[in-house]
């Protein structure tokens, strides 16, 4: 009990070691991860909206009416199509129209949402910044897009080159638009981002910090110039954390629990481990000795000296019940064989005696002088002038004749009374022989895929190699079975064999054998239903009955031999069962049926 409790104090320890070094670490890990993953979709996010802002801006640049405009730099353009109302749909908070020489031609400032001016320090310049890094894009009619710091906040700028409307032709220009970084902006990307988004005008800085229940990645992003603009700030609940040492107190909770648990049940069962068996050990001694039921067993469990001395006790109790059985078996045999001894005996002498009657009834009969006799009758009928001392001599010969016809017939009437009796008693021994000699089938639950394959280790090579086996899927589904195994597995081998020679009989080198299989009911007696459908020869309409005779023999090489039927036919009808032939004609194949009862 010490050493259990002990055990489970050291376990306690070495638990809450692991889980604040090596599972709350790796819990805080897969959180940072996390965190790092959603500031990577803000990144995404800002760079979708940035590319959106760039789509809108180019094609707001191919168009013909700019591209004229950007030519004649007609005021009618200007107060047609860069008022508030047009700026609207645009959603952006700046435009401008630049020249291929950087000066400006258009800037107007409004807010997105009222459509009112907007002072926007970068649209009162009449010419772009010397220094202004998309001079180059200018010139080279390239579209572009980033991040620029004004006077009314960090905005999205994004420009793309002024075209004639079919997206070709020199470029007349650069139209801009930038929209501002509001706190409503970045909350959009924060929701497209999935992430709680925050924006830092303040020193650029770069990081995770973990402050309670939340996670903060810091990221920081540089402007046109490369110089820092602002810092975007994501913060992710530590949810994980929290999740991991709710799981871990569990797991401590349930560690200690079950300890007080083990050492209340080993304080409950130590009694029942020593004292009980060791009780169950002596009392099951003691009823062997008063020559108890020696089929009896312990089957104690374990490696202890109790499980030990028990098991090494019933290995000695079922070798004395071993002992006993094989000497009730040789007992049984020894009489049994006295009794055939005796049979055999009574049997011997009834044939000798029965052997030696016949034969001296044979020689008695064979030494009757029927055919001096006849002659006799003759020479008196046809001679008509004998002389009467001859005449009296034949009618002496034939007197004597007849006695001794009489003399031989009562001889033999002896003897056929004593082979009769003889006979009724051989009748009768085999009889009361055959009826000592029934007994029931010996019933074994089986499946029937092992069935068939017990059968076909018993199959001839030959036989096996002339022909596929098709089993059913029903031989499966049918399940365990209890039938006479050792019989049914003849019948199906005698089956699989005479399915052979079918294959063979037709001249095929190969054949197909089918077998399934399917429960059914007959007066409320369960049985099974086998079917062995082969390519074979076939058999004759006339013949269908015959097959099972003894010693049938077809007469032309259209009929399927019947080898080994016979004795099938019997041994279902032994089990109660029947079988039967079904075939179209000769060339079509043949269906072998059983049916056989089963043990419900």
């Amino acid at each position: 009990m010490l050493l259990v409790a002990a055990l489970f104090a050291v376990l306690l320890v070495m638990e809450i070691l692991i889980q604040e070094r090596g599972i709350m670490p790796s819990f805080a890990n897969l959180e940072r991860a996390d965190a790092r993953t959603s500031m990577t979709r803000v990144e995404y996010a800002l760079d979708r909206t940035l590319e959106g802002l760039e789509s809108t801006a180019t094609d707001w640049a191919d168009w013909g009416e700019l591209y004229h405009f950007m030519q004649d730099h007609d005021p009618a353009f200007l107060a047609t199509y860069t008022t508030p109302a047009t700026m609207a749909p645009l959603k952006v908070n700046l435009l401008m129209l630049v020249d291929n020489d950087g000066a400006v031609v258009f800037a107007a400032g409004q807010e997105v949402d009222s459509a009112r001016p907007l002072a926007i320090d970068l649209a009162a310049s009449s010419v772009l910044p010397a220094n202004f890094p998309w001079r180059r894009q200018l010139a080279q009619g390239r579209s572009a897009r980033g991040l620029i710091r004004t006077n009314q906040g960090v905005m999205m700028l994004a420009a793309a080159p002024i075209l004639d409307g079919s997206g070709t032709g020199k470029s007349m220009g650069l139209a801009l638009m930038g929209r501002l970084l509001t706190a409503k902006q970045v909350h959009a990307i924060g929701e497209e981002a999935q992430a709680t988004l925050l924006l830092d005008m303040n020193a650029p800085r770069e990081g995770l910090l973990e402050a309670g229940h939340v996670t903060e990645v810091f990221h920081p992003f540089t402007d046109l110039y490369g110089a820092p603009v602002m810092t975007l700030q994501v913060n992710v609940p530590r949810s994980i954390t929290e999740q991991g040492h709710a799981a871990v107190n569990y797991s401590l909770w349930y560690l200690f629990g079950a300890a007080i648990v083990v050492l209340v049940f080993l304080i409950v069962l130590l009694n029942r481990m020593v004292l009980g068996p060791i009780a169950r050990v002596t009392q099951h001694a003691v009823l062997v000795g008063h020559g108890g039921d020696l089929e009896a067993r312990l089957d104690f469990q374990g490696d202890d000296e109790i499980a030990r001395l028990a098991r090494e006790f019933d290995r000695m109790v079922g070798r004395v019940a071993e002992s006993r059985r094989q000497l009730v078996d040789r007992a049984f045999q020894s009489g049994y064989a006295e009794l055939a001894r005796g049979i055999m005996h009574n049997l011997e002498g009834a044939m000798t005696e029965f052997s030696m009657r016949l034969s001296l009834l044979t020689g008695r009969l064979r030494d009757v002088p029927l055919r001096a006799l006849a002659s006799a009758a003759d020479d008196m009928t046809e001679e008509e002038r004998m002389p009467e001392p001859q005449r009296r001599d034949l009618a002496q010969f034939v007197k004597r004749g007849v006695d001794e016809i009489e003399a031989a017939i009562a001889e033999a009437n002896g003897h056929l009374h004593v082979m009769e009796r003889q006979a009724t008693i051989v009748t009768t021994t085999l009889a009361e022989q055959r009826a000592s000699a029934q007994h029931e089938q010996v019933l074994e639950s089986v499946r029937l895929p092992e069935l068939l394959a017990q059968a076909l280790d018993i199959v001839p090579e030959a036989s096996r190699r002339r022909l596929e086996i098709a089993a059913d899927d029903s031989l499966r589904t049918v399940g365990p079975v209890t039938v006479a195994r050792t019989v049914l597995r003849l019948v199906l081998q005698n089956l699989i064999i005479n399915a052979a020679d079918a294959v063979q009989a037709a001249g095929l080198v190969h054949g197909r054998l089918r077998l399934c299989a399917d429960l059914e009911t007959a007066q409320g007696q369960p049985q099974l239903h086998l079917e062995c459908h082969d390519n074979g020869i076939g058999i004759a309409p006339e013949n269908l009955t015959r097959v099972f005779e003894s010693g049938f023999q077809p007469q032309s090489a259209t009929a399927q031999a019947g080898i080994g039927l016979h004795w099938c036919a019997n041994a279902v009808r032994a089990l109660g069962g029947r079988i039967w032939a079904v075939s179209e004609g000769p060339g079509c194949g043949a269906s072998l049926h059983v049916v056989v009862p089963i043990r419900s």
